[in-house]
């Protein structure tokens, strides 16, 4: 395989190319036989575009510089916005030495914040009987479940000592009557 080099590139390529590879010419004339640019700019007509358009293509294409110049210039505003706050309210401040809030103040009377702070007194509205609020009513009408009475009938009769041959059998098989542990209150009318 022998070695060629083009006229018009000067690069090195094959003796049997007839076309350069690189730039597209003959390689022994250096002329191109076929103007590509031409073909490319007839095949693929640029389009006319506006200046806002074009900016905007260019902002597009360069992202990264866009943002840092648009970082930089809220900070330039900010900071002008500072200075002109800061001019401002210079103007209108005294020149005089600050004053000492001790010469303001009287602290004698403020208490001391390290003791802690007494708990209110709490009252509470009661509806009607205040014992309601404070012990435990039986409702009136409540019932006793079955099975929870004969449980304690029975534990009643394993409790009760032995019959004594003095006493009638049927006073031993009667069970005792129940006491409850707060008799039920008089019933409470709401009005």
């Amino acid at each position: 395989m022998t070695k060629a080099v083009c006229v018009a590139c000067q690069h090195a390529i094959d003796a049997a190319a007839r076309v350069c590879p690189y730039c597209g010419a003959d390689p022994s004339t250096g002329q191109k036989p076929v103007d590509t640019q031409a073909i490319m700019q007839e095949v693929f007509r640029p389009r006319t575009i506006t200046t806002s358009e074009s900016v905007l293509e260019y902002a597009r294409q360069r992202q990264g510089i866009v943002i840092a110049v648009a970082i930089g210039v809220i900070f330039l505003i900010l900071t002008g916005l500072h200075q002109f706050v800061t001019a401002r309210n210079e103007s209108s401040v005294s020149g005089a030495p600050a004053v000492p809030l001790t010469e303001i103040t009287d602290l004698s009377n403020q208490r001391d914040e390290t003791k802690p702070v007494p708990m209110p007194e709490l009252d509470f509205q009661y509806d009607g009987k205040p014992q309601a609020m404070r012990t435990f009513i039986v409702e009136p009408g409540a019932v006793t479940p079955p099975e929870v009475q004969a449980a304690q009938q029975a534990a009643q009769q394993a409790a009760q000592p032995p019959a004594q041959p003095g006493q009638p059998a049927a006073a031993q098989s009667q069970p005792r009557p129940q006491t409850s542990a707060a008799p039920a209150p008089p019933p409470v009318s709401t009005q």
